[in-house]
């Protein structure tokens, strides 16, 4: 039988994801994923300057970020939104839920909070590099997206 858990954010390891263009990111899953199977929350800490995930949206998981600590820029199909300390981000599935968030400060890291739902399986779709993802329980993959029949 499952039972609560209960875990302090100071001994969750973070896992770096640095992108290859000196783009690096921070992620601390607050969940673990043989607990909870119909939603995700991570801490996301980006240095200044850099951004998370890229440029993406999904095709059944939703959103919501919060904002801890810091301010930056979140892009969407509108153009850039400026963000900062205490907001709500929230992003539906679709093309009209597109985004990614960017550090725009100097000196100080943004960090927040990424609340999602989790399908049994995911499509995200990154338009600007022109692949798709595929993220379930078992699976992970890119793929180039001009390869797919549509």
């Amino acid at each position: 039988m499952k039972s609560t858990q209960v875990r302090n954010i100071n001994s969750i390891e973070a896992q770096t994801t640095n992108r290859g263009n000196g783009n690096v990111y921070h992620v601390k899953p607050a969940c673990t994923s043989d607990l909870l199977k119909k939603c995700t929350a991570s801490f996301v800490e980006l240095e200044p300057g850099n951004t998370a995930y890229g440029y993406h949206y999904h095709e059944t998981n939703e959103e919501i970020f919060y904002i801890i600590s810091g301010s930056g820029t979140v892009e969407t199909i509108n153009g850039d939104v400026p963000i900062k300390t205490g907001d709500i981000l929230s992003f539906p599935t679709g093309k009209g839920g597109a985004h990614v968030v960017k550090n725009t400060s100097a000196t100080e890291n943004l960090i927040y909070l990424d609340f999602g739902t989790k399908s049994e399986i995911d499509i995200a779709h990154l338009p600007k590099v022109n692949q798709i993802m595929v993220v379930s329980e078992s699976t992970f993959g890119v793929f180039d997206d001009s390869k797919i029949d549509k």
